[in-house]
């Protein structure tokens, strides 16, 4: 049942400063919530149980949360996979010492020995065309994570104009960072499943936005020594899925995403709201600007209704959606984190979902560089 729309909020709150608030992950506010309270002397100095944040200066805060931020304006993107050279000499060079391999035939590939930090501009825009192709790559080994977070944002803000979460925390001074954080000895994730059979929410991220994220950056910067990984879903082939009659009827449709959820639920647990949230109507169908693939553009977590469609109606046509992208587990793929592991992903043609499948308190923390992207468009329909 889609939840009802509300009105936007019009006041800032901000947490304690005693106690900051553990993001749930990968935008999962709307399920699982801000998990427990921690204290950030417990993460600076380490607990009984467990040693210090290995990157402190990532730890989330909510300083000089006091105004709000002024509504995105649209602005005009440059895709750079279009540029690419599709054989990628400058990203994976003839003679460069790199081990490159596919994690499935339809999604994710894995990388060793090319570093991100070092590639030309060329390499990164062969990167993009190549994440928009496998849809997501895991690079090992990177030293993303030991940069200035300000070298970091340079890298990601070649790709797209930054987006600044409207309810997360983020890096003393760097709103652009989005942080996913849970704390040493946070329990939250098990008592979530005692409510629940599980954890999966799959979903691209902020599609409420009108322009949402295209190429995109998560690093880890501690997590368990087993659990957490992510699971990524190849939506161009959700799409190539369906039956040419079932594609057609597809076409020309359009859903609405909300954001309002995510900020009323980050309020209700103490959190903050940059901005006012909005709703926003994309295809449901989009197509990719550099390979020209469509992709499905639909998710659990924003998407709310389709225009035009009445309430049963709407719901019905969603949850098989839904389901199909969650039963069509061979076109998926699982991340496994493990240090120096920088995940690079195209939003717009893949979706995903954390799993918070450890109990034993041990911390969880990445890093977001977000770059949005174009405005979501589709283009006609070819049997």
């Amino acid at each position: 049942m889609a939840p009802s729309l509300a009105e936007p909020v019009n006041s800032l709150r901000a947490p304690p400063k005693s106690l900051l608030k553990t993001n749930g992950g990968h935008n999962k506010e709307n399920l699982i919530g801000y998990g427990e309270t921690y204290k950030h002397a417990d993460e600076i100095k380490g607990t009984a149980k467990y040693s210090a944040a290995s990157f402190p200066n990532y730890l989330p805060v909510w300083d000089n949360e006091t105004e709000r931020y002024p509504p995105l304006q649209p602005f005009e993107h440059y895709e750079h996979g279009k540029d690419a050279d599709s054989t990628f000499p400058d990203l994976f060079p003839k003679d460069g010492d790199f081990h490159l391999e596919e994690l499935t035939p339809s999604i994710g590939s894995e990388v060793n020995g090319v570093q991100l930090s070092q590639l030309t501009k060329e390499g990164k825009d062969q990167l993009a065309l190549f994440v928009a192709q496998r849809k997501v790559v895991a690079f090992r080994d990177q030293d993303f994570a030991h940069l200035p977070i300000d070298k970091a944002l340079e890298i990601g803000g070649y790709f797209g104009r930054h987006h600044i979460h409207q309810a997360s925390g983020a890096p003393k001074g760097y709103p652009e960072v989005h942080i996913v954080h849970r704390g040493a000895e946070d329990t939250s994730g098990a008592d979530f499943l005692a409510g629940h059979t599980n954890s999966i929410t799959w979903h691209s991220d902020v599609t409420f936005e009108e322009q949402p994220p295209g190429t995109t950056f998560l690093y880890v910067l501690d997590g368990p020594s087993s659990g957490g990984d992510t699971l990524f879903a190849d939506m161009a082939s959700a799409y190539r899925r369906l039956s040419p009659e079932f594609q057609k009827r597809l076409h020309g449709l359009k859903a609405v995403h909300s954001g309002v959820e995510q900020v009323n639920n980050s309020l209700n647990k103490g959190g903050i709201a940059r901005r006012d949230p909005i709703t926003t109507e994309h295809p449901i169908v989009r197509t990719h600007p550099a390979t020209g693939e469509k992709a499905l553009y639909v998710n659990p977590q924003f998407t709310r209704h389709i225009v035009g469609y009445k309430k049963e109606e709407s719901d019905y046509l969603l949850k098989f959606l839904y389901d199909h992208i969650a039963l069509s587990q061979d076109i998926q793929t699982r991340v496994r984190w493990r240090a120096g592991t920088v995940v690079v992903w195209d939003n717009r043609v893949a979706c995903h979902s954390a799993l918070f499948d450890w109990a034993d308190g041990q911390r969880r923390h990445l890093a977001r560089i977000t770059p949005q992207a174009e405005r979501p468009y589709e283009t006609p329909f070819e049997a």
